[in-house]
């Protein structure tokens, strides 16, 4: 259980949250959700003991453990995986090491023998013996194939090391977990293993920040919302918390309003009878009464949703998209081979995988920025391309403003336009003379979108477009590319956001399969 006393936090003159009073008990799973700087992040630093809080404190018990998925894969480059794994409990990890030493050195008078009698308990109070099967468990359902799990972490790319960190916060077993964006770098089938191993196996209070609203939605009890400078707890889901807040919102601004009215009808009674000699005590009495009428303060939300709005000027040709026995090898491994499919005008065709089968690649494949080892495709007449790549520095690579470089990449479109729809992408007066090279992950995202609303693709491919975007952007630009009238096909892992707006899904297996499916999408 975790006990929040008063608790506030604020950067410089920023105040993200105050006098937060909270009691979150034994086996309850949280999701912590808020605008991007809302302090999300910043409120688990504060539990973890990585950060301190200008005012109020926490209590934690004593005897409970508190695990976190630590950033620190560079500390670990030279280790075996499953090692890094068992290292989550340090004591068993202690013990087994110092076992493995006796049992090399062969020493064996009566000291070592009792030593190695204690380590023996140790590890078998602390579920030693079945510990490499649990660590290779977890590492297997998030992604972590068995011919890498005992090689060192340095042959794993980014992402599949912070699986290996994920797994490890996982083995430790806390009494207490605490996960920042868990979901990030894992594929559709290791973000469903995840939620399955959370709500069945753990046992412990789970708090967790996440921008996927189907993880949110089927994993958490209760929603902990940080917004206008305080964080509010709801039962339910994220849908139920969305309908609460908004009904929350109505009910404040109806009081609002009927103060207002209320006041404004007594304050024309004034203005009409003070002069009156028969109305002036009525119209005093009223005056007192409109000094104590209190009008609610409705603060400013922090929660700002841009505006994503795609057209295609000239339609395409009825068939878009022509793959035929396409193949692509990458350092002597094969990403795919033998894939063929067809996508005709006004598709909205996903690509889903697990990570590393060669979606990205796919991507640039038919983008024409690296070419195909087999096979062939085609693109039908009339087609514009509009491309979003995974990794923003592949267009955001050099010093210049936000405004220069929307400029520069499309050139046709005046300043006056450009400066409106980087407006409705939530970047003010002052954001367009940022640097692109220090623009968060979620600004260069939205610089990259208000770059495809300005050229007027009528079709549009994406590589995982919403990763950086908070939840109210990605809500946004679902909402946009389902009323999109050209052709799209995206890749992403993000369920909520295909089931919106996929009309079709196709899927790359290991062994080179391509599943084609229309209109069913209830096995994501």
């Amino acid at each position: 259980m975790i006990t929040i006393n008063q608790l506030s936090m604020a950067y410089g003159e920023k105040l993200l949250f105050y006098d937060v009073n909270l009691i979150l008990p034994d086996q309850k799973r949280y999701a912590l959700v808020g605008a991007n700087g809302a302090g999300k992040s910043t409120f688990l630093k504060l539990l973890m003991g990585i950060e301190a809080p200008i005012d109020g404190n926490f209590s934690i018990p004593k005897d409970a453990t508190v695990g976190w998925l630590k950033q620190d894969q560079f500390r670990y480059e030279s280790t075996i995986i499953t090692d890094i794994v068992l290292r989550g409990k340090p004591l068993l990890w202690q013990a087994m090491v110092e076992k493995e030493k006796l049992l090399l050195a062969n020493h064996w008078d009566e000291k070592n023998i009792n030593r190695f009698s204690q380590l023996e308990e140790t590890i078998a109070h602390l579920n030693g013996y079945s510990a490499e099967g649990l660590a290779e468990k977890l590492l297997t359902g998030l992604g972590i194939h068995p011919d890498y799990q005992c090689k060192p972490l340095s042959t794993l790319s980014g992402g599949f090391k912070l699986r290996v960190l994920l797994a490890q916060a996982l083995f430790e077993e806390p009494n207490i977990l605490l996960l920042d964006e868990p979901t990030n770098h894992l594929d559709v089938t290791s973000i469903q293993w995840l939620e399955n191993y959370l709500q069945n196996e753990f046992k412990g209070l789970l708090l967790f920040i996440s921008h996927d609203v189907e993880f949110i939605n089927r994993l958490a009890d209760n929603i902990l919302d940080i917004d206008y400078g305080e964080i509010r707890q709801y039962s339910g889901n994220y849908a139920k918390f969305l309908s609460e807040k908004k009904l929350i919102e109505e009910q404040k601004l109806h009081v609002k309003r009927h103060a207002e009215l209320k006041i404004a009808e007594m304050q024309r009674f004034v203005e009409k009878f003070r002069a009156k000699s028969s109305k002036a005590k009525q119209a005093q009495s009223r005056l007192k009464m409109i000094e104590k009428i209190e009008i609610p303060d409705i603060k400013q939300s922090s929660r700002l949703t841009p505006t994503f709005q795609f057209k295609s000027i000239r339609p395409s040709g009825k068939h878009v998209l022509q793959v035929k026995n396409l193949g692509k090898d990458f350092k002597n491994k094969k990403l795919f081979k033998e894939l063929s499919f067809k996508i005709t005008r006004g598709e909205k065709v996903a690509i889903i995988g697990e990570n590393g089968i060669g979606k990205s690649t796919l991507i640039k494949l038919l983008m024409g920025i690296i070419p195909p080892d087999q096979g062939e495709f085609e693109w039908g007449y009339a087609t514009q391309l509009g491309y979003f790549s995974q990794d923003h520095h592949d267009l955001l690579n050099k010093k210049t403003s936000v405004l220069n470089c929307l400029s520069n990449q499309v050139s046709s479109a005046p300043e006056q336009t450009i400066r409106k729809v980087l407006a409705q992408v939530l970047f003010n007066k002052e954001d367009v003379t940022k640097d692109v090279l220090a623009l968060s992950g979620g600004e260069a995202g939205r610089l990259l979108l208000a770059k495809l609303i300005l050229e007027n693709a009528n079709v549009l491919i994406l590589d995982e477009p919403t990763n950086h975007l908070d939840i109210e952007a990605t809500e946004a630009l679902a909402n946009a590319l389902r009323n999109y009238n050209g052709t799209l096909l995206f890749v992403s892992h993000d369920r909520h956001f295909i089931q919106k707006i996929a009309t079709r899904i196709l899927t790359i297996s290991r062994d080179n399969k391509l599943q084609d499916i229309i209109k069913s999408l209830n096995h994501l």
